[in-house]
């Protein structure tokens, strides 16, 4: 794969040696899809993958069999990151950031429910729209940059609540 100009891939890995928990992965475990969507007029946060429908192929031809992604997985998984909150903090002054419960079931879909399956939970796919010119490389750069800033932030919080729920008296 060559280098792209601008391009980011953070990565993290598993246990190694003495370190039965590796920090490098605990730090960076959720993983960021992003897709386009021809007709969409803003960025859209999806919140949920889904197991089943997938009928159209992808550039390759590829479909999953049966139009199913994980045979006896369960029919929807939820992103751990509430991304209804996350589209209400993440503001760029010209550029919409909505909520979407039903990603499509696409290359797209079927990508964010492997992720969320084998992640437990721990992904997250925002669909943009095509570049325009109201919607240039550089503002769209910028919106995805909040946008993820926010979704670290949301499970930031996410982490400290569930933390003070394990320690509070039953």
């Amino acid at each position: 794969m060559e280098p792209q100009p601008g391009c980011v891939v953070v990565t993290g890995f598993g246990p190694f040696r003495q370190h039965l928990v590796n920090s490098s992965w605990e730090a960076v475990k959720l993983t960021v899809h992003v897709g386009v969507d021809a007709a969409a007029k803003a960025v859209v946060l999806e919140q949920r993958g889904r197991n089943r429908g997938y009928r159209e192929t992808d550039v390759r031809g590829f479909r999953p069999e049966n139009g199913v992604c994980v045979p006896d997985g369960p029919e929807v998984i939820e992103s751990r990151v509430n991304m209804k909150a996350v589209s209400r903090h993440a503001a760029v002054e010209g550029v919409e950031v909505m909520f979407s419960r039903d990603a499509g079931r696409y290359v797209c879909d079927y990508t964010y429910y492997l992720s969320l399956h084998l992640g437990n939970g721990r992904a997250a796919l925002i669909h943009v729209p095509p570049l325009s010119p109201g919607l240039p490389t550089s503002l769209l750069g910028k919106v995805l940059q909040v946008v993820i800033q926010e979704m670290l932030a949301e499970e930031s919080l996410q982490r400290c609540s569930e933390r003070m729920e394990a320690k509070a008296p039953q």
